[in-house]
C-alpha cells in the first residue's frame, strides 16, 4: 500500500528533470535574448521584447490543439517527440543573424513548448498516486520555479566568459538531456493510450469546461505576477536598488522550496481554502509591500512575501483544475488552465508597462495587489458553490 503511494518514482523525477531543463532554457533564452536582439541584431527595445512574446503568443496558440494531438499521439509519444523538435530548435539559434530569422525561430519554438508543457503536466498528474496529488504536483511545480532563477543566472553568467553562441550551444546540449529524460518516463498504460477513430470536433476537443472557471481565477493572479516577472529590475532600477534585485528571486525560490513540502500536505489533508486563502493574502501583502519599498530589506521582504503566497498558489490551482476535471481529460484539463494562465502573463507583460508609465511602477504593485483580493473573492465564491453539493450528498 505504502508503496503505491510514493511520490519521488523514477518517472516522476525524470519527468520534473524534463519539465526542469526545458523552462531552465527557456527562461536562460528570455533573460539574454532581448540584450541579443539590441547588442548583436542592433534592434530595438520594442523588438527585444517582441522576440519574448512571439515565443509565449505561439505556446498559448499550439495549447487549443496539444491535448488533442496528445490524445492522438499518446502522452509518451507526444513528449518524447515534442521535446526533441524543441532540442533540434534550439541548434538553430547559433547560425541566426537577423531580427525577422530570430522572430520566426521564437515563434516555431514556442509550437513545441506549449505541446511539452501540457504534457508534462498532464503526465505528472496521471504519475503521482491521487491521494498525493496536491503534494505531487507541489513538488512538480518546483522544477518550473527553480528554473526561473537558474535559467537566467546560468544565461547570465555565461555571458560574463564566453559569447552568445557559446551560450546558445551550452543551452541546446542540456535538451538533449531532457530528451534522454523524456525517453525514460513510464506513463500509466491506461492514461498513455492513443485515442481511437472519432466523431466529428466539439468545443470539448480542445478545452476541458470543468477546468475553466478555476483557471480563470488563476489567471487573474497570473496578470497580477506578470508585474512582478516583467517590471521587477526596472522598479528596482528607479528606486536606486538593482544590486539587490539580483537577490530577489533567490529569495522567493529559496522561500518557496522550504514551504511547498508543507502547503503540499496541507492541500492534500485539509483541503484547498486552508492553503489558496492564506497564500493569495500573503502574495497581496507582498505586492503591497513591493509599493512601499524604498530599501533593500523591504525589497527582499516583499520577495519572502510573494515566494510564500505565489509559488504554492499555481500548483494549487493547477491541482484543483485536474481534480474537477474526468479521470482521463488531464491532458485537456492541462492545456485549458495553462491557456488562461499563460493568456494573464502575456497580457499583463503588455499593458503593466503602459499602465507603469502613467501612474508609476508603486501605484501598479498597488492596482495588482486589489486584482488578487478580487480572485481571493472569486475563489471563495467559487469553493462555496462546490462545497455545497457535496455537503448535500453526505447528509442524504
Amino acid at each position: 500500500m505504502s508503496q503505491e503511494q510514493k511520490i519521488w518514482t523514477k518517472s516522476f523525477i525524470s519527468i520534473s528533470m524534463t519539465q526542469f531543463l526545458i523552462f531552465m532554457s527557456f527562461y536562460a533564452l528570455m533573460t539574454t535574448l532581448p540584450i541579443y536582439v539590441i547588442d548583436n541584431l542592433g534592434g530595438t527595445e520594442a523588438e527585444g521584447g517582441l522576440v519574448v512574446t512571439a515565443m509565449l503568443l505561439a505556446a498559448i496558440i499550439v495549447r487549443l490543439f496539444s491535448a488533442k494531438l496528445l490524445d492522438k499521439t499518446g502522452k509518451k509519444m507526444g513528449l518524447v517527440v515534442s521535446v526533441a523538435i524543441f532540442a533540434v530548435t534550439s541548434f538553430l539559434y547559433p547560425v541566426i543573424d537577423a531580427f525577422m530569422s530570430l522572430l520566426a525561430l521564437r515563434f516555431f519554438h514556442g509550437l513545441s513548448f506549449g505541446v511539452i508543457t501540457t504534457a508534462t503536466g498532464a503526465i505528472a498528474a496521471d504519475i503521482i498516486p491521487p491521494s498525493r496529488r496536491g503534494a505531487g504536483l507541489g513538488y512538480f511545480a518546483m522544477a518550473m520555479n527553480l528554473a526561473v532563477v537558474v535559467g537566467p543566472f546560468i544565461g547570465l553568467t555565461v555571458l560574463q566568459f564566453t559569447s552568445f553562441q557559446n551560450l546558445f550551444i551550452i543551452l541546446a546540449v542540456l535538451m538533449i538531456v531532457a530528451v534522454i529524460n523524456s525517453i525514460m518516463v513510464q506513463v500509466p498504460r491506461g492514461a498513455n493510450a492513443p485515442e481511437k477513430g472519432k466523431r466529428k470536433l466539439t468545443i470539448h476537443d480542445f478545452i476541458e469546461t470543468k477546468a475553466i472557471t478555476i483557471a480563470l481565477i488563476c489567471s487573474l493572479v497570473s496578470l497580477a505576477y506578470a508585474s512582478v516577472m516583467s517590471f521587477i529590475s526596472v522598479y528596482a532600477n528607479t528606486l536606486g536598488l538593482a544590486s539587490t534585485a539580483s537577490y530577489f528571486f533567490v529569495v522567493f525560490a529559496a522561500v518557496m522550496l522550504l514551504s511547498r513540502p508543507y502547503f503540499g500536505r496541507s492541500f492534500d489533508s485539509k483541503g484547498p481554502k486552508f492553503v489558496i486563502f492564506p497564500c493569495l493574502i500573503m502574495f497581496t501583502m507582498g505586492l503591497i509591500a513591493l509599493s512601499l519599498t524604498n530599501s533593500p530589506w523591504m525589497l527582499l521582504l516583499s520577495a519572502v512575501l510573494i515566494g510564500l503566497g505565489y509559488g504554492t498558489i499555481l500548483p494549487s490551482f493547477q491541482t484543483m483544475a485536474i481534480q474537477a476535471s474526468p479521470k482521463n481529460r488531464s491532458s485537456h484539463a492541462t492545456s485549458t488552465f495553462f491557456i488562461l494562465y499563460d493568456s494573464g502573463i502575456a497580457i499583463g507583460s503588455f499593458i503593466w508597462g503602459i499602465v507603469a508609465s502613467g501612474v508609476g511602477y508603486a501605484n501598479l504593485y498597488l492596482v495588482c495587489a486589489v486584482i488578487v483580493i478580487v480572485a481571493l473573492a472569486l475563489f471563495n465564491l467559487y469553493h462555496s458553490r462546490a462545497i455545497k453539493p457535496k455537503a448535500k450528498q453526505e447528509t442524504a
